[in-house]
């Protein structure tokens, strides 16, 4: 599966913004992002693993699952360290390689913007957790500013092309609820830890229940 998802020069550059965008503040997110999980997590589209450090140890294990080469050998080595046991394994996000209901939570985080196909992959996380189990996400969005919300539609193209499929003008909150998740909590801000991802900077953070 892993030649069906392969950015090679993008996978470097998101490597390499990742850890300037962790001492920028992202690392706070994503603590937020996990504060609290428990019991047995899958994680779609686990990049290089920068969630990895931030799991509770009340979280008994991870199925962290990330479809390009680069990213998920860099996952590996970042699960040697994360402090719950990690499996990292090639998969795609509208076909997880996991039970029905195996799951207690699923993290989607800064990858619902970059599936080819949103409502299949909320379909599969839906899946795969357990009725009651949690779906935590972080993602970036489209604006409520008008301004910047064209201007995300507009370009849109162009940055999908160059940034690894990434859709900036996504609304992934309303996805989650078409998709039968309960939304508990949901919070939308603006981080922008670099200029160039300014068109990214529109965020939501949350949790929500599979009834």
């Amino acid at each position: 599966m892993a030649e069906q998802v392969h950015h090679p020069i993008f996978a470097r550059v998101y490597e390499r913004l990742g850890g300037k965008e962790e001492e920028s503040g992202e690392a706070d997110h994503r603590r937020e992002l996990l504060a609290g999980a428990s019991g047995r997590a899958i994680e779609v589209g686990a990049g290089n693993g920068l969630n990895f450090p931030h799991y509770p140890d009340t979280v008994i294990g991870v199925l962290a699952v990330e479809p390009e080469d680069y990213l998920r050998e860099r996952a590996r080595k970042a699960a040697d360290e994360a402090p719950v046991p990690v499996e990292v394994v090639d998969g795609l996000a509208d076909e997880l390689p996991a039970e029905d209901e195996s799951f207690d939570v699923g993290v989607a985080s800064l990858v619902l913007c970059s599936v080819p196909d949103q409502p299949t992959a909320l379909g599969e996380l839906k899946r795969v957790i357990r009725p009651g189990g949690e779906l935590r996400f972080y993602e970036h969005v489209i604006s409520g500013n008008r301004g910047l919300a064209r201007a995300q539609r507009i370009t849109q193209p162009v940055w999908t092309f160059f940034a690894g499929g990434c859709h900036p003008d996504r609304d992934t909150a309303r996805a989650i609820e078409a998709a039968g998740f309960e939304i508990e909590d949901c919070r939308d801000f603006f981080f922008r830890p670099a200029l160039v991802v300014h068109l990214a900077g529109p965020k939501i953070l949350g949790r929500a229940r599979r009834p």
